[in-house]
């Protein structure tokens, strides 16, 4: 069984007893967290998918780690002019161990189908458009 859940902003495939590395969510270690923005579920080979999110399904966790990313160098240049800049952080990151996956209690009834348009009447074809009188000369025949 897994699912794929959205956790700050960012979506994960997550099965139970899986260990993910997410962005820091300010909780304590120890906490337990309930996700609810669940937008897809596999159970034994059957699949349910949210329209956007599956309404009733969650997945729990809890908060193992509080920490710091390594290190990222972020250097920008461009050649022949002296322009270097080095600069770099650290991304803080809370380290979650998936608990729990449920499902909803019912199943999701299928969407009715919409029922086919009616074909509309055949338009009626235009008349045919009536041809131009003959142009009069206006210029006078004496030559």
């Amino acid at each position: 069984m897994f699912a794929i859940v959205t956790i700050s902003g960012k979506q994960y495939r997550v099965k139970k007893g899986d260990q993910i590395k997410v962005a820091n969510l300010n909780k304590n270690v120890g906490d337990k967290i309930k996700f609810e923005r669940v937008l897809l579920i596999e159970d034994s080979n059957v699949l349910t998918v949210g329209e956007p999110n599956i309404d009733g399904a969650t997945v729990s966790g809890t908060v193992l780690d509080n920490g710091r990313d390594r290190k990222i160098i972020i250097f920008k240049k461009k050649r022949r002019k002296g322009y270097r800049r080095k600069n770099g952080h650290r991304q803080s990151f809370s380290l979650i161990e998936i608990d729990s996956i449920t499902a909803p209690k019912k199943k999701a009834e299928p969407k009715k189908k919409a029922e086919p348009k009616k074909k509309a009447e055949p338009k009626k074809k235009a008349e045919p458009k009536k041809k131009a009188a003959p142009k009069k000369s206006t210029k006078s025949k004496e030559d």
